[in-house]
């Protein structure tokens, strides 16, 4: 498969007075297009900073990142800002909406950077929407929406300017057990299409849905696995017993 990411000797230390925090110590790491992959470790293992850099949120204090084919690791942040709009989808523990703004408005935010047309804002906005069950929720503020509903309006805000990669950091983080695998189910069907799915968490149940697992530890990978099997969000869905006067999440 093509390489997507590749990581040369990735380094980040963050200097705080004398002090230097080794946040990542000569990373190596390639993730080829098409794969979902978990990343776990305790917090402060540099799982976050990695992210951050693969993000174009960060920039590397040593070593090379090459983000399909092209070497990243210098530019200045408004070239940053240009890929992350145009290749990068975040989702986030938080969900991160406006409270104020719909759900449709919402997704339309990314569309607002790249000078999309309005109309065209509104047509890709509802595609994203429906794309993950909304449908029909278009104007509803996040108050009006479950945690399970604001997540999914978080993923269709990342989808919409048809990213290579989605970014998720604790996506299921502030979501009960069922509404987790909801979500999973959505990123499962989303790498089924095509797309990048780069997840972290602390939960070894949720990287059971990717397909590999990386594990840091103290700025470095300590482990770097293949999930044979991956669990099927929708059959563990299927399984599950019924929810009385269960909301649609």
């Amino acid at each position: 498969m093509d390489k997507l990411i590749n990581t040369d000797n990735l380094t980040k230390i963050y200097r705080l007075g004398d002090f230097e925090i080794h946040a990542l110590r000569g990373i190596n790491l390639s993730i080829a297009k098409t794969e979902f992959v978990a990343i776990m470790g305790p917090s402060g293992s540099g799982k976050s900073t990695l992210m951050n850099i693969l993000g174009c949120l960060d920039r590397p204090t040593e070593g090379s990142y090459f983000l399909d084919g092209e070497n990243i690791s210098g530019f200045d942040r408004n070239s940053l800002a240009r890929i992350r709009n145009r290749k990068i989808g975040f989702v986030f523990q938080t969900f991160n909406l406006l409270s104020r703004t719909t759900a449709l408005e919402n997704v339309e935010l990314p569309m607002l950077y790249n000078g999309s047309a309005p109309k065209n804002r509104d047509e890709k906005a509802r595609k994203a929407l429906s794309l993950v069950g909304l449908e029909g929720r278009e104007n509803h503020y996040p108050n009006q929406l479950s945690g399970g509903q604001q997540q999914r309006v978080a993923i269709a805000r990342a989808l919409v300017n048809d990213p290579a990669i989605i970014l998720a950091d604790e996506p299921t983080g502030n979501l009960d057990t069922r509404t987790s695998i909801e979500v999973m189910e959505i990123f499962q069907s989303l790498n089924e299409k095509g797309i990048t799915v780069i997840l972290i968490t602390h939960e070894k149940d949720i990287a059971a849905y990717a397909k590999r697992n990386i594990g840091f530890r103290d700025g470095r990978i300590v482990k770097d696995e293949i999930v044979n099997s991956p669990q099927k969000a929708k059959e563990v869905l299927l399984s599950l017993p019924p929810m009385e006067d269960e909301e649609i999440v």
